[in-house]
């Protein structure tokens, strides 16, 4: 008994150091999981002929679909299209125009035939005509209640969708000094107030679309309100449009996972060095959801996956490399 029990002392010994010293634990071992982990020592090692200064360790993750889930449609429109409900007694002119009307009788068809202009017109409704302080002050309220309306994940708060093994992936990028930034197609106002907490990812390190405001006075305090007017559209071309005007510098890491996130890896592999670049594939319709070319949220083109393929990007094929989705799974 004695002697088994010192076989087994030994072996913890030797695994449990191995299982600790993992820095993707949710990550299953594979060509991904090496990669990153590879580039990560050769781009802090000193010694290294990739050796980057912590000064330009840069890494830029786009937010829906990437850092959490975005089906069954984005959580700024599902936030938009809940405002609208709240907002619907002061507007009774809503019970008959579009697309309000859709949107109060709960009809997604008349919803999606009013199409993008239809979509303005709600964000515009929605996001505008308040100050900047009040915005933040709804969209906290609303995150900390809001939930996903998939029946499956009916209990989940939005900000429980997060995904596991990319959180550890952006923990293990700042413990090795990279500066994390969020570059997304999203309200930069509507992730600023709850990024942080989420992610880890300071306000300032957030990039994403935005629509104009002006400065004013509330007796006598200075105010910033938004106005229905775009300012800004962080998605594809402008997503390394926006990486330049808010960071200055190339991301040597860049994670997305659509057709809109193809520009800022194009732009971050032309940074001057080694870089990595990395898209997520939504495969696993068990635990999260299974798309690609044909979706609407999320499009995972065919000349996306050529692309990747092409250029050395590495593609996360959810099903597979990864072992948990959700935090507590």
């Amino acid at each position: 008994m004695q002697k088994f029990l010192l076989i087994l002392f030994v072996c913890l010994a030797v695994v449990a150091p191995c299982a600790a010293d993992d820095p993707l634990p949710s990550w299953n071992e594979g060509k991904t999981k090496r990669a990153i982990i590879k580039f990560v020592d050769s781009v802090t090692d000193e010694n290294s002929p990739d050796f980057v200064r912590v000064e330009d360790r840069i890494a830029t993750f786009d937010n829906d679909g990437t850092l959490w889930s975005e089906k069954p449609m984005y959580v700024q429109l599902l936030f938009a299209l809940d405002r609208v409900k709240v907002m619907a007694p002061k507007h009774p002119e809503w019970k008959t125009t579009q697309p309000f009307k859709a949107v109060l009788d709960n009809d997604v068809k008349a919803l999606m035939a009013s199409g993008e202009k239809g979509l303005l017109e709600i964000i515009a409704a929605t996001h505008a005509g308040m100050s900047t302080e009040d915005f933040e002050n709804i969209v906290n309220d609303w995150m900390a209640k809001a939930k996903q309306p998939d029946p499956r994940f009916s209990n989940r708060l939005f900000t429980e969708m997060v995904f596991q093994p990319m959180l550890e992936l952006m923990d293990y990028l700042r413990a090795n000094d990279f500066q994390v930034f969020i570059v997304s197609g999203g309200g930069i106002e509507f992730m600023r107030p709850w990024t942080n907490k989420v992610y880890g990812v300071p306000t300032q390190n957030v990039v994403g679309s935005s629509i104009k405001v002006t400065y004013d006075y509330n007796n006598g305090k200075p105010m910033l309100t938004r106005l229905a007017k775009v300012n800004f559209i962080d998605d594809k071309v402008g997503k390394p449009v926006g990486i330049n005007e808010h960071i200055g510098k190339k991301p040597i890491l860049a994670f997305g996972n659509s057709d809109g996130d193809k520009e800022m890896l194009e732009w971050s592999q032309s940074a001057p060095g080694k870089t990595l670049q990395g898209l997520i594939h939504h495969t696993d319709s068990t635990r999260e959801w299974a798309y690609g070319p044909d979706s609407k949220v999320g499009t995972f083109s065919k000349n996306l996956m050529q692309k990747a393929d092409s250029s050395g990007w590495f593609v996360v094929d959810m099903k597979t490399d990864w072992k948990v989705i959700f935090p507590k799974e």
